[in-house]
């Protein structure tokens, strides 16, 4: 076999998955990967065959788009974020400049409607009782700085002597877990739901997650329309392939 897939009618040679195989298998992380010839390989194989294949699709769409990818920043994706796009466009968006180019383009004129962040505020807002910065020794062990933390997440006998307290003070209990000595650096004071102050972080979430599902929904289309694998590479998730182990 020479070629993993064609898109757009020409052919994606098989060696840039080789090249990408060994590369995995000469990095840092190569004692996770499964052995060589198994069940497990094969499907890492097709996995990778598909981040190319993506690659390759955002290639050309960039390309005919004529979008520069010289000035885009490294990506860096959050664990939550990679799971949203989903792990083969997330391995795609990390590697390839394309791709995040056409990210870009693709998902640009996606809007967030207020009502949604009307919604999303109202069911989420809630106050936010007091936290604490502390400077806390016990016993003669070292001083240690704590928080910002909520007085109820500490032990109930430092809790109570939290109350009323001012930055600057300090104070001293014992418990159970030996003697305590409090300094009082800062607080951060109670704050109430505030939908001015809230909304913008709101907003981007909410915005972020409308992109990727604008890009996830083109790219399903050109991979549909534009794309053919060759035999044996098929999606890692499709039933029809004898290595797909998800079965209901």
């Amino acid at each position: 076999m020479t070629t993993i897939g064609w898109v757009d009618g020409e052919p994606v040679p098989r060696a840039l998955l080789d090249e990408r195989i060994q590369r995995a298998r000469r990095g840092h992380r190569s004692a996770a990967l499964p052995a060589a010839g198994t069940a497990e390989d094969r499907q890492f194989q097709r996995w990778l065959a598909q981040v190319i294949l993506v690659e390759t699709v955002c290639s050309a769409e960039a390309n005919r788009r004529g979008l520069g990818t010289d000035s885009l920043d490294e990506a860096g994706l959050a664990a939550a974020e990679s799971v949203a796009f989903g792990s083969i466009a997330a391995a795609a968006y990390q590697g390839s400049a394309a791709v995040r180019a056409v990210y870009a383009d693709v998902s640009a004129g996606t809007r967030v409607d207020e009502d949604d962040v009307r919604r999303y505020w109202s069911s989420t807002a809630r106050s936010r009782p007091p936290r604490f910065v502390l400077r806390h020794r016990r016993d003669s062990r070292p001083a240690q700085t704590i928080g910002p933390v909520l007085a109820d997440v500490l032990p109930a006998s430092i809790a109570a002597g939290l109350a009323g307290a001012r930055p600057g003070d300090t104070f001293r209990v014992a418990d159970a877990l030996g003697q305590h000595d409090i300094q009082v650096l800062a607080i951060e004071p109670e704050t109430r739901p505030d939908f001015d102050r809230d909304s913008p972080p709101i907003r981007a979430l909410l915005l972020d997650s409308a992109r990727r599902e604008a890009f996830g929904r083109w790219l399903d289309a050109a991979l549909a329309a534009r794309v053919r694998t060759a035999p044996g590479l098929e999606h890692p998730g499709d039933p029809r392939q004898p290595d797909n182990h998800h079965r209901h």
